[in-house]
């Protein structure tokens, strides 16, 4: 099928859920993958795969059901429908429960470039020996003792959103992406870690032979790492890391756990909330950036979103139920963020470095332990530690805890090593002080 056809066919559901005086979300996606996997030079995974799935949302009278199929006969379309509609007779009515406003989508999708046709033209024999030789590469290097595996793996998306309120729109989208996964030391010495890369388009991927410095240097980093006392220090956040941090501070802005006030940000907009040099904002216009869309799962088009503006609570990450349940405007994230963006500040990360007499350079974190309600985190984390402004040595078997509250407020310093190249944008910087619990 084409695209006219799956239009038609969603619009035909569409025109057949109004006359029954439902209003009705058809939402299309169209996916083709392959992927590479590669362990000591064998050829350990070879996969081609591709779906077309249909899903809809039925809502009558503020009732709501749901249903979703691959099957695409129109019989086994129709009865879906109607089951659905029937099933929403019996729901509970919900008064926040509405679809969005028509809004008119004001860009072509084609011209945020989020897919290329490039993806089609790398073979599965090329996508092998990319694979293979990224990995050799790695194995050169002495201090890596096996290999985790490398890979590489392609997909075309294609989304079509038809809604009962009059929008109906469509985009396509591909990514690939390169990588590895390495080990370096034995037994309870080894530490795995690795690096990918991931671009819209084959020819924008990093070299291997960028990937694999990189990989080498993160799974080689931590070895022979020690433990250090319990204290409460300076923890400077690596950009590669901050999503633990970022992320967390995410969930407590979603609007799902404001409205059942399970956030330490409840009634805060307008509020400040963190240093006066921390501007977060979420912008899914940015032309072929992995995380651009041009309208999100709602037929929202997509804009720019101020989320904290010098330390001051903008917005909470809002669909149309939250939007509603706040009496806040919908502001488009009913699919999640897009590219996240922390404003780069001034330092360099070795400035950073220099400014902590004491203290953690960050490099990853364990475990689930956040709650947003209260904006207590506590996590398992690895790093290097730092003593008079230069790194000493790894440390590792180690938790990390503060307050998300006090974590915003007490960031005081911005690196600028923003890497573009991915959805969240994020440099690294530095906390004033956390609670680093060892020995």
């Amino acid at each position: 099928m084409n695209k006219i056809n799956y239009i038609s066919i969603a619009e035909k559901l569409v025109k057949r859920g109004k006359a029954k005086g439902a209003q009705i979300k058809v939402a299309i996606h169209k996916d083709k993958s392959f992927n590479v996997g590669i362990r000591n030079g064998e050829v350990e995974e070879l996969q081609e795969a591709g779906s077309t799935s249909l899903s809809l949302l039925v809502n009558l009278d503020n009732k709501i059901a749901t249903a979703a199929t691959s099957d695409f006969s129109e019989d086994t379309l129709n009865n879906l429908l109607d089951n659905a509609v029937e099933r929403a007779k019996y729901a509970s009515a919900d008064e926040f429960a509405v679809f969005p406003e028509f809004e008119k989508l004001t860009i072509n999708p084609e011209s945020l470039k989020l897919y290329s046709d490039e993806v089609k033209d790398i073979s599965p024999e090329t996508q092998i020996k990319i694979a293979r030789d990224l990995e050799a590469i790695c194995l050169k290097d002495k201090r890596i003792t096996l290999s985790a595996g490398s890979g590489y793996s392609t997909n075309e998306s294609e989304y079509f959103l038809i809604l009962s309120n009059g929008f109906s729109e469509s985009y396509k989208t591909s990514d690939c992406s390169v990588g590895v996964y390495l080990q370096s030391g034995r037994d309870t010495n080894a530490t795995q870690e690795g690096w990918y890369d991931s671009a819209i388009s084959p020819r924008n991927l990093m070299p291997i032979d960028e990937i694999a410095k990189i990989a080498v240097e993160r799974a080689t980093r931590l070895q022979n790492a020690k433990k250090v006392a319990t204290q409460t220090v300076p923890v400077i956040i690596d950009r590669y890391v901050a999503s633990s941090v970022i992320g967390f501070l995410l969930q407590c802005l979603n609007g799902r756990n404001i409205y059942m006030h399970q956030s330490v940000f409840v009634n805060k907009i307008n509020e400040q909330i963190a240093n006066k040099n921390f501007i977060l904002k979420d912008n899914p216009l940015l032309i072929g950036a992995l995380g651009s869309r041009p309208f999100d799962s709602e037929g929202i088009p997509s804009r720019e979103n101020i989320i904290i503006e010098n330390g001051i609570l903008k917005n909470y990450l809002l669909n149309t139920y939250s939007a509603k349940k706040l009496n806040l405007p919908n502001n488009g994230f009913a699919s999640g963020i897009s590219n996240l963006i922390l404003e780069k500040g001034k330092y360099s990360e070795s400035d950073l470095i220099k400014s902590v007499d004491k203290g953690l350079l960050l490099y990853e974190t364990l475990g689930q332990g956040t709650t947003t309600t209260t904006g207590d985190f506590s996590k398992g984390a690895y790093g290097m530690w730092i003593e008079n402004g230069e790194l000493a040595y790894p440390v590792s078997e180690i938790t990390i805890s503060g307050n998300i509250v006090g974590m915003l407020n007490g960031i005081e310093m911005i690196a600028n090593n923003t890497d573009h190249r991915k959805t969240l944008q994020v440099p690294s910087f530095k906390i004033s002080e956390m609670t680093v619990s060892g020995e």
